[in-house]
């Protein structure tokens, strides 16, 4: 009797723990704030993101992990802001990849496979290269698909791919033509992955390479769409055939055509994935989170001011001004998010580690920064704990940090030179950041200075040595 007492009770554990919620991560790439309808945007049409907005929660205080792609990547996948988190910076390797994260680095993809969840990612991953430490499946995926390295992922018909730990070959491009479209390519496998993982809990993390440069597509519906929409100027760019180079961005006639197709590719993109789920009656037990790794691009003939791409924030990709680093944020869960909310919880990409695991009911993380959002999911915002700051980093241009404090915000410029500036935001007065009260406000730039000397802990890889020289 007490043998069959204990099966059925391991049944009942084995049951409860397969209710686990699936759980699907989205991250687009140049994305900006106001690119998506949701968000405002008002010529290019995202219609299956803005329903799962409207039947979920949408953040509008969310940032990523900074203004670049790498060190933004590598702030999600760790839980770290970038004045902890491993990889602070784009640091390319040869022939092939980025700086790796090392052994001793957590993901929280890792604790969800310890924890059962089969893992997936597919897209973009640029956080070590196959045979390294921080290649995906060194950091917790069961599989990879897509550019191991972001720098190949400038092209959209690139020469190959990476499936695990082996390397596909498109013999139709070669950067000579444009036979084989990467991200479609990337699709059939992200929705291949739900059909083959649905009997038991996984997590799909999707970094797709849309909408970033280079501004390329097929010839399709979701061109035509905008095709003879908007005024035109042509991009003259690095074309492919016998002078194409990887990290070069092809040319394009209709520039703001073709971006706004790779929105709404994206967008259909997400549908599909929704789609598939709903099909494999998946949806009800699955959270959905929709995000992009910084602000909205400039390269390749992107023209973000035509629209409105920061959401009438200052700033693009590699700036710490809000358009910069404010990234739109919307998480769907049948039955449990309320539909049709807006939240001003004030987070990071740092938070989603400690959210997750506590989703997958698993182990925390040896070390995090950030806080799990999850009661502001659930509706229970008076438990709902509360950042003291939120702090980035930039690696590039002599080197940015910033801070956020409520709604006070310090930004340092050129850091690592011998007179590193300040500027001074209060973005409830000043969302759009256009006037610099630091002259001001000294004592408060020097109490938002010690909390950023706090935040920062020096890397021998990525060094941004301000901090340690200048700390008036």
């Amino acid at each position: 009797m007490l043998s069959l007492l204990l099966t059925l009770a391991s049944l009942a554990i084995a049951q409860k723990k397969d209710q686990r919620p699936n759980i699907v991560l989205i991250m687009a790439d140049d994305l900006g704030y106001g690119d998506l309808g949701v968000y405002g945007q008002q010529k290019i049409e995202t219609r299956h993101i803005d329903s799962l907005a409207a039947k979920g929660m949408k953040f509008d205080n969310f940032y990523a992990g900074t203004s670049v792609c790498a060190p933004s990547r590598s702030s999600l996948m760790t839980g770290q802001h970038t004045g902890h988190t491993y990889v602070r910076g784009n640091k390319e390797l040869e022939p092939e990849g980025q700086q790796p994260l090392v052994d001793s680095v957590q993901t929280f993809a890792m604790l969800l496979q310890q924890a059962g969840y089969t893992t997936g990612a597919f897209g973009k991953w640029g956080l070590g290269m196959v045979h390294t430490t921080g290649a995906p499946d060194q950091k917790g995926f069961d599989e990879f698909y897509g550019y191991n390295c972001q720098r190949q992922s400038h092209r959209y018909y690139p020469t190959h791919l990476w499936h695990n730990n082996e390397r596909i070959e498109l013999h139709e491009n070669g950067l000579m033509a444009q036979g084989q479209y990467a991200p479609a390519l990337i699709q059939e496998k992200t929705l291949k992955f739900i059909d083959e993982n649905k009997e038991k809990p996984f997590f799909l993390y999707v970094p797709t390479v849309l909408p970033h440069a280079e501004l390329s597509g097929p010839d399709d519906k979701y061109y035509q769409l905008y095709a003879d929409r908007f005024d035109e100027k042509p991009h003259k760019g690095n074309d492919y055939g016998p002078q194409a180079t990887v990290p070069g961005y092809a040319s394009v006639e209709k520039p703001h055509a073709m971006y706004a197709s790779m929105v709404s590719r994206m967008d259909a993109y997400v549908g599909q994935i929704v789609d598939r789920l709903r099909e494999n009656k998946l949806l009800d037990n699955t959270i959905i989170i929709f995000t992009s790794d910084n602000g909205s691009h400039k390269e390749g003939g992107a023209d973000p001011n035509f629209f409105n791409s920061s959401g009438g924030l200052r700033g693009n990709k590699r700036d710490l001004y809000e358009g910069g680093i404010k990234t739109p944020f919307i998480v769907y869960w049948h039955g449990k998010v309320a539909e049709g909310k807006t939240s001003n919880y004030l987070g990071a990409f740092w938070d989603i580690m400690p959210t997750m695991v506590e989703l997958a009911a698993t182990k925390k993380p040896h070390y995090t920064d950030g806080i799990s959002f999850l009661p502001t999911l659930l509706g229970k915002n008076k438990q709902q704990k509360q950042h003291q700051y939120l702090y980035w980093e930039f690696h590039e241009d002599g080197g940015r940090q910033a801070l956020r404090q409520g709604d006070w915000k310090l930004i340092l410029q050129k850091v690592t030179s011998s007179q590193p500036t300040a500027e001074l935001y209060n973005l409830k007065q000043d969302p759009k950041e256009q006037h610099n009260i630091a002259q001001g406000n000294p004592t408060k730039v020097k109490e938002l200075r010690q909390l950023i000397e706090k935040a920062h802990v020096e890397s021998g890889i990525f060094p941004l040595t301000s901090v340690n020289t200048h700390k008036k």
